[in-house]
């Protein structure tokens, strides 16, 4: 039985895509040749759903893409190999990816029926982290990214073993793809990100938009990816190194004579620096978030759909201080008086 969140399947012309959501908050993806009824699994890391998941589609795994090495990613390799003996396990070998096989170096090629993947390295989060770029020209579709724990919806993974300037290089390979490629990250974190890229660049209207979007999908238990390379672009503050809205917004300045990537590593280093160690009383000085919130609330009034369970999302109150609660639950109570 497949877990209760409603899973987004994208299909385009003969390649399905179905993320599967696993532990607390990964997402595993199977993307699927339908003509040839064959499949490719991404970071399985839970062996039994993702096996459920292919009998229920009724293709034959033939491959298995390992982002890293980190075991809510990479635990149920073995496993799901035991159980599909003839599949290959792909992965950089400097992450110790268990059940390894087939190791890979930066740009090399995986082909699985009509599926054609790129394998990126992009160490940063771990020192031999790799994303897989599904060329969209083989589907007549857009190209997909499956991102690991280097980036997701307006945020990216710790720097466990790299270098804010290793980071920004891999940062800047997901940059110079395509704008309309779709991502699909590692883990549903988008109400916490954004909530975080309000406080430090609260001006950003495409932010916003997307916040109240996201609230809408997390509501109904719909995941929120895919989202694309423009989006990305647009507002997460990760992918902004080099805006001068985010270095104005940090109070950061480009030393005389500093070389233009070594400013936006210092950039990249504050941000990721803000997210491991949040102010929460920043928010009492950042009324934006509030503004989204309050707004996707009257829309949901008007919709006869209040519900205010929407208030105790444990990602949202975690980031929020007693004030900021306060607020939101006097708003639902005031809402609600006939």
């Amino acid at each position: 039985m497949l877990p209760a969140l409603s899973m987004h399947v994208v299909s385009e012309a003969d390649v399905k895509i179905v993320p599967i959501p696993i532990l607390s908050d990964n997402y595993s993806y199977l993307i699927i040749d339908t003509t040839s009824n064959v499949a490719v699994a991404v970071d399985p890391a839970d062996p039994q759903i993702v096996q459920a998941c292919l009998e229920q589609e009724g293709v034959k795994l033939e491959a298995i893409l390992c982002t890293h090495k980190h075991w809510d990613h990479s635990g149920g390799n073995k496993g799901l190999k035991k159980l599909n003996s003839s599949c290959r396990v792909y992965g950089n070998a400097l992450d110790n990816i268990p059940g390894l096989t087939n190791p890979l170096s930066n740009e090399d090629s995986i082909e699985v029926g009509r599926l054609h993947f790129k394998a990126f390295f992009t160490p940063g989060h771990t020192v031999g982290h790799m994303i897989y770029l599904l060329d969209g020209k083989s589907i007549d579709g857009p190209s997909s990214l499956f991102s690991g724990d280097l980036i997701f919806l307006s945020g990216c993974g710790r720097m466990f073993e790299g270098s804010a300037s290793t980071m920004l290089a891999s940062l800047d390979t997901v940059a110079g793809l395509g704008d309309e490629t779709l991502l699909w990250p590692g883990h549903e974190y988008a109400e916490d990100n954004l909530t975080f890229a309000a406080e430090i660049e609260p001006g950003n209207d495409a932010r916003e938009s997307k916040y109240v979007w996201v609230l809408q999908q997390r509501e109904k238990k719909l995941c929120t990816c895919p989202s694309t390379i423009r989006e990305e672009k647009a507002y997460n503050p990760f992918l902004r190194s080099h805006s001068s809205d985010l270095h104005q917004a940090l109070g950061l300045r480009r030393e005389l004579e500093e070389d233009w990537n070594h400013f936006r590593a210092r950039v990249l280093e504050e941000v990721r620096r803000r997210k491991d160690q949040p102010n929460n009383n920043e928010i009492q000085n950042k009324p934006k978030q509030l503004v989204s919130i309050i707004r996707y609330l009257n829309i949901k009034k008007d919709e006869g759909l209040m519900n205010v369970d929407l208030l105790r999302s444990p990602k949202l109150l975690e980031r929020e201080n007693q004030q900021f609660r306060k607020c939101l639950l006097m708003h639902h109570e005031s809402s609600n008086k006939p």
